[in-house]
């Protein structure tokens, strides 16, 4: 076992706190800043492993990208401009990163073998490698998981491209390529998934369209863009944020608010969620910020009841449901989320450990190839110890539940936590969580 943390029952949680900033946009804002010209100013971006590989990626690239005291600056080579040929980039545990660099590589004349750690080599590619084939990007590889070689160029082609199972990453790769393609590229949606790319791009300049017609959404780039230097201050990350609401929500006596956090509808789905079991949350101070909305959740502890947790939720809180699983532990009656098929194939399969982990820790629960069903009756045996497989989600998920439990719960590999909220005991322990080391 290494680097293990154990979470033990708590009360009061107290205090006002921000969370690192969101990694989705963080990721957005190094690789916009990297395809403008001028300079980009990021404030409050996510100083994560994931996103730090990002940047690494990108400077390996050609771009120039440099922390400037609390803040960071991207140096970008406008559209088509990353003509550096790095023999390898290393994107670690972010399959993030990797899938929206496919993307940004699709148009550049460059070549480089695409590698990650032991979790990120098992994850399948081919959603977001099948589009950008078609545009023009050559793969070679094993199969469709990491490492596999690309070679973008300069002569993209445009197309339309209806995507087959909801992804904001598959459509964020896609329209990234399209900003190198001569015309107009679009990206066809039967369920909405996260607008941040949207968003980030017509802050940087490019002609985007979005045309909805009943569940279909289309949404097209123009290619040849010019995209401009932006300042950019990345709202905290509502998933980070997550954790620290179901904390509270799970441990008795508690109030706290968390400042400055993305409020973005296409994120909000476990908030709303939380809503129907009974928990008091509140967003106030809402405002808009680079084109995001953002408040800040005050969150009480309280009674939960259990929730019937539709599929046509999962795109706005596919990250979250771990943790929801958790705070469903805690509730009084029966929890059914539907639509869970894409946690088998993120850092782990997820739903798998998730249903391990509550067994593990006395909570009646079951699950199919993409449904998870808790049984809660308000309170948590605990006792169990947790594999995380490597994920961080399934690390905080389980710390969180060791503070309303009975017994302690040891998490295993808990350093892994650091590639999407580093510093999270310490911050926890700030607000009164017993988390110690070991």
């Amino acid at each position: 076992m290494s680097d293990p943390l154990t979470a033990s029952k708590s009360t009061s949680l107290q205090g006002s706190l921000n969370v690192p900033g969101d990694k989705s946009i963080s990721h957005r804002a190094l690789i916009l800043g990297a395809l403008a010209t001028g300079k980009t100013h990021i404030t409050g971006l996510l100083e994560a492993e994931d996103v730090l590989a990002t940047g690494k990626a990108l400077g390996a690239l050609g771009a120039r990208v440099e922390q400037q005291g609390k803040s960071w600056c991207v140096t970008g080579r406008g559209t088509g401009g990353l003509t550096a040929r790095p023999d390898t980039l290393d994107f670690g545990n972010s399959g993030t990163g990797a899938r929206l660099m496919m993307g940004v590589i699709a148009g550049q004349d460059v070549r480089a073998t695409f590698t990650g750690d032991e979790s990120l080599s098992q994850r399948p590619m081919g959603r977001v490698l099948d589009p950008l084939k078609r545009m023009g990007l050559d793969v070679e590889g094993a199969g469709d998981t990491l490492p596999l070689t690309l070679t973008g160029t300069p002569d993209l082609l445009p197309i339309d491209y209806e995507v087959p199972v909801p992804s904001a990453q598959v459509k964020s790769a896609i329209l990234l390529a399209g900003l190198h393609a001569p015309g107009k590229t679009t990206v066809i949606e039967t369920r909405p998934t996260r607008d941040h790319t949207e968003r980030m791009l017509r802050h940087f300049g490019a002609k985007l369209t979005i045309r909805r017609d009943g569940t279909r959404t289309a949404i097209t780039v123009s290619g040849d863009a010019e995209l401009e230097g932006q300042d950019i201050t990345v709202p905290g990350d509502p998933s980070s944020a997550a954790f620290l609401a179901a904390s509270a929500v799970v441990t008795q006596g508690s109030q706290i608010t968390i400042e400055g956090v993305l409020a973005n509808p296409a994120r909000t789905g476990f908030y709303d969620t939380l809503k129907e079991m009974g928990a008091k949350i509140e967003f106030t101070n809402s405002r808009d910020e680079c084109g995001e909305p953002v408040a800040d959740i005050r969150i009480m502890s309280g009674p939960l009841t259990g929730v019937r947790v539709p599929a046509q939720r999962a795109p706005s809180m596919i990250d979250e449901y771990p943790v929801l699983a958790v705070v469903a532990a805690f509730a009084q009656g029966e929890t059914r989320m539907e639509g869970l098929g894409e946690l088998r194939i993120k850092e782990s399969d997820r739903l798998a450990a998730t249903l391990a982990g509550l067994i593990a820790c006395g909570v009646d629960a079951r699950a199919g190839d993409d449904w998870l069903v808790i049984r809660g009756t308000g309170m948590v045996a605990g006792g169990g110890q947790i594999e995380t497989h490597m994920d961080h989600r399934i690390a905080m998920s389980f710390l969180v539940l060791g503070l309303g439990a009975k017994a302690p719960v040891v998490i295993e590999n808990a350093g892994i936590i650091a590639t999407s909220f580093p510093g999270f005991a310490k911050l926890m322990r700030g607000l009164g969580a017993q988390i110690e080391s070991g």
